[in-house]
């Protein structure tokens, strides 16, 4: 959800998600940067894809039942004020906003990617079902409190540089957007969420699509704030989850209770939300509540470079600040652990030591908690490229073998490609090749939802396949 510290999102505007590196999965600059004790081989070498490459026709993930948070009330009453009541930027919000009554959706643009409606109509489902929200969609040319326009990355770039979708208040197409005055667009300046608009690239891959539907419509309905500390959730700048999880589910289903109303003030707000909680978690009432340790500005800065586009030594030394922090801060929750990740990835090309020691600490912080399995994953991805550049075959398919099903849970279709043909590549060196053409064949499948088009599910293909050799 954040986007490059250098650049700053249009006023009103929601930070790109789905540019962040974690989530892309780049396995062109990260992973084959791992790989500088292989033989040398020109960029255009690493990427070619073998031309007789057939794609299976692509997967898509199933509805599926999600765990129940295990949080308690006090906690997520804590959680629920920060989120709802602060932007990304840091600003605080005076008032409590929702839209008031039931909720009308459309979607509009040149071209509607055929995923969309698909990974839409779930995602409704679930508003309605897990959240409680009255939500329904209505015709293209119909008013409605929410739009959904598609149209090319480039045209959004211009008017938003650096985001990867956006939601704003206030309008309801592009073409109001780009004329708009920027006070028009504040989100400090609503008081009441009458009519807004989710701007979303039509030439990205179907699982960017449908982060942004869930990233962008959970912030149209709900909170506009992100939390480093949250480690079960979407409204987290650390964007590994992608899907909204049954805590940002419960945290709507508490935006649109009764006992709420847009204007509320956040002391009254923080007066009714244990009766909320109560009534609609039960199972939250009583439990152990952890204390919050703040997350200093410092560590959000770092981190924030660290992901940024900044010279490789520039970002590194960021996550190094990071990791300082988080240590001196006595952190073993999943901004160590992302702290760590960041150094792990940006030290592989100059520091295979630093990396190695960094990825492990990192995956030994994730592994600990079943909340952040699925970080564990991604991190498992990184050590298993590792292990398949430095040829340690077994190693790379015991780790990626191991990551496969958290992926698999969290619906992240690229990552899951990503550690399947990972686990393909070391079986196939571990002479095990029947295996390795079925796994590599299912992986394929998810790989055309997770990377989109044909000619870059074969690069990536192509460049995993280099760190074997």
């Amino acid at each position: 959800m954040t986007p490059s510290p250098m650049r700053t999102a249009p006023a009103g505007s929601r930070r790109g998600a789905v540019t962040h590196p974690i989530l892309r999965l780049l396995v062109s600059t990260v992973l084959l940067a791992g790989c500088m004790s292989a033989p040398s081989r020109t960029p255009d070498t690493a990427r070619a894809a073998p031309a007789s490459l057939d794609l299976p026709p692509m997967k898509i993930f199933s509805p599926a039942p999600r765990q129940s948070t295990s949080r308690s009330n006090a906690s997520i009453a804590r959680d629920f004020l920060d989120l709802s009541f602060a932007l990304e930027t840091g600003a605080t919000l005076d008032r409590f906003t929702r839209f008031e009554g039931p909720i009308t959706l459309r979607i509009t643009g040149e071209r509607i990617p055929a995923s969309l409606g698909y990974d839409l109509s779930r995602l409704m489902d679930r508003f309605r079902t897990e959240a409680g929200i009255e939500i329904s969609r209505v015709a293209a040319t119909a008013p409605a409190s929410i739009t959904i326009e598609t149209l090319t990355q480039a045209e959004l770039s211009r008017r938003a540089p650096n985001t990867a979708c956006i939601v704003v208040p206030n309008v309801s197409s592009w073409q109001e957007f780009r004329h708009a005055r920027r006070a028009s667009l504040s989100w400090t300046q609503v008081e009441r969420r009458e009519r807004l608009a989710v701007f979303i690239p039509e030439n990205i891959p179907p699982q960017e699509i449908r982060d942004c539907l869930h990233e962008e419509l959970a912030q149209a309905l709900g909170p506009l704030n992100d939390l480093y500390r949250l480690p079960d959730s979407v409204f987290n700048d650390d964007n590994i989850h992608s899907v909204l999880t049954s805590f940002d589910m419960l945290i709507l289903r508490a935006t649109y209770a009764p006992e709420l109303r847009s204007g509320m003030t956040r002391a009254q707000v923080a007066a009714a939300l244990p009766g909320i909680l109560d009534r609609i978690h039960p199972a939250g009432v009583g439990r152990a509540t952890d204390p919050v340790q703040p997350t200093p500005p410092d560590w959000t800065t770092a981190a924030l470079i660290a992901m940024g586009d900044g010279s490789l030594a520039q970002r590194r030394r960021a996550a190094e600040i990071a990791v300082t922090i988080a240590r001196h801060e006595g952190w073993s929750d999943t901004r160590a652990g992302f702290s760590w990740f960041l150094l792990g990835r940006l030290a592989v090309s100059s520091d295979r030591a630093q990396a190695h020691l960094a990825l492990d600490e990192a995956y030994r912080i994730y592994a600990a908690r079943p909340e952040t399995r699925f970080h564990a994953a991604h991190v498992a991805m990184q050590r298993a490229a590792l292990a398949l550049s430095e040829h340690r075959y077994e190693a790379a398919y015991e780790i990626s073998a191991s990551a496969i099903d958290a992926a698999r849970d969290a619906e992240n279709a690229a990552l899951l490609a990503s550690l399947m043909l990972t686990e393909s590549e070391a079986l196939a060196k571990l002479g095990r090749t029947q295996d390795a053409r079925s796994v590599r064949l299912d992986s394929l499948g998810w790989a055309r939802y997770g990377f989109g088009s044909d000619e870059e599910v074969r690069a990536r293909a192509a460049e995993i396949a280099a760190l074997a050799r």
